[in-house]
C-alpha cells in the first residue's frame, strides 16, 4: 500500500487541509476534530484500500487505519501546509503523570528528533570537508573550502536558534520566540560584549561572560522557562493586545534572565557534563567502553540513549570530537554481527536468509529489524551482541577512539564520522564487534525453528532510522521486522480479571463490528494488565491505554484499555514496559487506576483482539465467563 497516496487520499475526502482543525493519532486510528463533519465523505473513505473503517466519536472523526497508523500519520502532516497541532501544549503535557526521567527523556526526544536533519547533513559535510583536507585535494586557504566550513558549521554555531525553535514547538510555545530567544545572545555585539575579561551589567545585574555558540543546555532551560511566561502572559492579556504585549514581554523577560542566570548555568551544566564524560574516558577508558559498549543497545531499547544526544552534539560542537557516538556504532555493528551468526548456525532456509537480510541492514545502521526480528527473537544472539558490543568498546575506548562529526546512520553510512587520527583503531573496533558477536552467537547457539517450521519475519518494509537515534517506539518498524509466515494455533490467555464479554458489547464499532480484528473483550475488576501471549511488545502508545504485541508465532495483538480512553492523556495509567520488550505470559505490562478512569466517565471495558485475522480461520472461546489472569480466553485457529 501507498502509504503516501493514501494520506492524500484521506486529506481530500475528510474536506481538505481547510476543514481540519486538528489531527493526532492514537494506537489504531487518525482522530480529526473537523470544522465540519459533512464536509467529510465517510462512504468514500470507508471503501478507500488501507482505511478500516470510519467513525465519529465525541465530535471526532475517527479514520481507522491499523498498524501503519504512524507511517500514514506522518505522511498526512507532510502534505500539510500548516500544523495539524491546533492544542500542541495541551499534547505535551495534557496533565499526564509520568515518570520523571520518562518525562526527561521524552522531552530530550522531542526536541532533538526534528533537528537531526539538519545536524546530520551538516555533520557530513564537516566530515566530507575533512576527508578532501587529509587527501589533499582542497586548500586550506581557498574560497572554496571557507564556504563549504560554513555549510557545515552553520547548524552547530547557530544551534541556540535551532534548538530555540524545536524546544518552543515541543513545549507548546511560539517557535519564532524561541528562534528570537537564541538569536538575540547569538547577536554579534552580545557575543563581543561577552567577551571573557568584559564588565558587563544590565539594570545594575551583573551579566556573566559565557558563549553561546554552538551550546546546548542555556536555550532548553531558557526556552522551559519562557514556555511558563508565555503561557503566564497570554492568560492575562486581552485578546486584542495578545499579539504585541505577548512576545514583547516573553523576550525582555526571558532574554535578561538568560544572560544573567540560566546562561552560565546552562554553559556550567553543559561543560561539566562533557567534562566528565571526558575525564571518564581519559582516565578509566578501557572500563568505560566495556560498560557503555555493552550496554548501548540496552540504552536504545529503553530509550534512555537520548539522554546522551545532547553530551554528542555538545562535545562535537565544543571539543571537535566525541567519544560516545564510536561506542553507538560498534553497539549497532555488534547487532549485524549476531545476525549474521544465526544466519551461519542456523539449518532453516527462512532462518538464514532473515538473519543475513537483517545482519546486511544492520550494518548500514538500521539495526531494528535486526535486533528485534532475530536477535532479541533468539536470545543468546542478542546476549552474544552485547558481549561483543563490550569487547568493541573496550578496545576502542583504550585508544581514546574518537568521532568528529554528526552524520549518517551509525553504521557504514556513518564512516565519515570517525574519519580523522584514531580512524584506524575505529576500523579495528567495528571488525571486532562484527566477527567477535558472529562467533559468540555460533558458540553459543539458539533454538533453531525447526525447517517445517516457516520463520518469521523480514526487513522489506523496514523503515530506517535517525543516526542516534532508533525509534523503538514505532509500531510501524517493529512489525515490519516479521513477515506473514504460515499461521499456527495461538492460544490467548487472559491480561486481566474481570468478566468475558462478546466485542459485540464494546460501545465502540470499530471493535463491535469487528473491524480492527476479532477476539473478546472483558471487563476488568483489577486494574492491571499482563502479557496474554509470549513474545514481543511491538508498540506502547503514549497514553498508555493501548499495546500492541507480536507472539512468537506471529499473532499480531491489541489490548485496548477502555472506549477513548486516549483523551486522558496518560493520566491514570502506568506501563510497566516498553516497546521492544519481550514478554512472556504473566508478565506485567500495565497498571491502570480503573475507579478513577471509570470516575472520569470512560467505560473500561477492554478488548484482547487479533488484528492479522487473515491469517486465521476463527476465533474459539475458552467458554468462560469470569476469568482469571492468565487463564485460556480463546484460541485463534489457523
Amino acid at each position: 500500500m501507498d502509504k503516501q497516496q493514501l494520506s492524500k487520499d484521506i486529506l481530500k475526502l475528510v474536506g481538505g487541509e481547510e476543514n481540519i482543525d486538528q489531527v493526532t493519532h492514537c494506537m489504531t486510528r487518525l482522530r480529526f476534530n473537523l470544522n465540519d463533519n459533512g464536509k467529510a465523505d465517510k462512504a468514500t473513505l470507508k471503501n478507500t484500500p488501507g482505511v478500516m473503517g470510519v467513525m465519529e466519536n465525541g465530535g471526532q472523526f475517527q479514520v481507522i487505519i491499523g498498524n501503519d497508523v504512524p507511517v500514514v500519520y506522518n505522511a498526512l502532516v507532510g502534505n500539510m501546509s500548516k500544523s495539524p497541532d491546533a492544542k500542541p501544549a495541551a499534547a505535551a503535557t495534557g496533565g499526564k503523570k509520568k515518570n520523571p526521567l520518562s518525562a526527561v527523556f521524552d522531552f530530550i526526544s522531542g526536541v532533538f528528533t526534528p533537528i537531526l536533519p539538519a545536524i546530520t547533513g551538516a555533520g557530513m559535510i564537516k566530515g566530507i570537508v575533512a576527508l578532501l583536507l587529509t587527501f589533499g585535494w582542497i586548500d586550506a586557504t581557498s574560497s572554496t573550502y571557507i564556504i563549504l566550513s560554513a555549510i557545515g558549521d552553520g547548524a552547530f554555531y547557530f544551534l541556540p536558534i535551532i534548538l530555540g525553535i524545536s524546544t518552543a514547538r515541543k513545549l507548546g510555545s511560539n517557535m519564532y520566540i524561541g528562534a528570537a530567544i537564541g538569536a538575540s545572545v547569538m547577536h554579534p555585539t552580545i557575543t563581543a560584549l561577552l567577551a571573557p575579561g568584559e564588565n558587563v551589567s544590565f539594570i545594575g545585574l551583573p551579566v556573566v561572560a559565557a558563549t553561546y555558540a554552538s551550546s546546548v543546555i542555556p536555550i532548553l532551560i531558557a526556552i522551559w522557562l519562557a514556555s511558563y511566561v508565555e503561557k503566564a502572559i497570554d492568560k492575562v492579556t486581552h485578546a486584542s493586545l495578545k499579539l504585541i504585549v505577548v512576545p514583547t514581554v516573553t523576550l525582555l523577560i526571558i532574554v535578561p534572565v538568560m544572560m544573567i542566570a540560566v546562561g552560565p548555568l546552562g554553559v556550567i551544566i553543559g561543560n561539566g557534563l562533557t567534562d566528565g564524560i571526558n575525564w571518564l574516558f581519559n582516565n578509566a577508558g578501557l572500563f568505560a567502553g566495556l560498560l557503555v559498549g555493552g550496554a548501548f543497545s540496552l540504552l536504545i531499547i529503553t530509550g534512555m540513549h537520548y539522554a546522551l544526544v545532547p553530551i554528542m552534539i555538545g562535545s562535537i560542537a565544543t571539543l571537535g570530537y566525541d567519544y560516545l557516538i564510536p561506542l553507538m556504532m560498534v553497539a549497532n555493528f555488534a547487532q549485524a554481527g549476531s545476525a549474521l551468526g544465526v544466519s551461519l548456525k542456523s539449518k532453516n532456509k527462512q532462518i538464514k536468509s532473515l538473519s543475513a537480510s537483517t545482519g546486511v541492514t544492520a550494518l548500514m545502521g538500521i539495526t531494528e529489524p535486526a535486533m528485534y526480528g532475530v536477535n532479541m527473537r533468539f536470545k543468546k544472539p542478542f546476549v552474544a551482541a552485547l558481549i561483543g558490543a563490550a569487547i568493541s568498546g573496550a578496545f576502542i575506548s583504550f585508544f581514546q577512539t574518537k568521532a568528529y562529526v554528526i552524520g549518517g546512520l551509525a553504521g557504514l553510512s556513518g564512516i565519515p564520522m570517525i574519519i580523522g587520527p584514531t580512524f584506524v583503531y575505529a576500523l579495528i573496533g567495528i571488525v571486532i564487534a562484527v566477527v567477535a558477536s558472529a562467533i559468540l552467537t555460533y558458540i553459543l547457539g539458539f533454538e533453531d525453528v525447526p525447517e517445517a517450521v516457516p520463520a518469521a519475519a523480514t526487513t522489506a518494509s523496514a523503515e530506517p532510522v535517525t543516526p542516534v537515534a532508533a525509534d523503538v517506539n514505532s509500531s510501524a518498524s517493529a512489525v515490519s521486522a516479521v513477515e506473514e509466515e504460515k499461521a499456527q494455533d495461538q492460544e490467548v490467555f487472559s491480561p486481566m480479571t474481570g468478566e468475558v464479554k462478546p466485542l459485540s458489547e464494546v460501545p465502540d464499532p470499530a471493535f463491535a463490528e469487528e473491524i480492527m480484528g476479532k477476539g473478546f473483550a472483558i471487563q476488568p475488576t483489577e486494574g492491571r494488565v499482563v502479557s496474554p501471549i509470549n513474545g514481543t511488545v511491538f508498540s506502547l502508545s503514549k497514553s498508555g491505554h493501548a499495546i500492541g504485541l507480536v507472539s512468537d508465532n506471529g499473532a499480531e495483538m491489541l489490548i485496548h484499555i477502555g472506549i477513548d480512553t486516549v483523551k486522558l492523556k496518560g493520566q491514570f495509567f502506568s506501563p510497566k514496559v516498553q516497546a521492544g520488550a519481550k514478554v512472556a505470559v504473566g508478565d506485567v505490562l500495565m497498571e491502570f487506576d480503573r475507579k478513577e478512569i471509570e470516575k472520569a466517565g470512560y467505560t473500561t471495558i477492554t478488548p484482547v483482539i487479533v488484528t492479522n485475522m487473515h491469517q486465521y480461520e476463527s476465533i474459539v472461546s475458552a467458554g468462560r465467563t469470569a476469568i482469571k489472569e492468565q487463564e485460556l480466553l480463546y484460541t485463534a485457529k489457523a
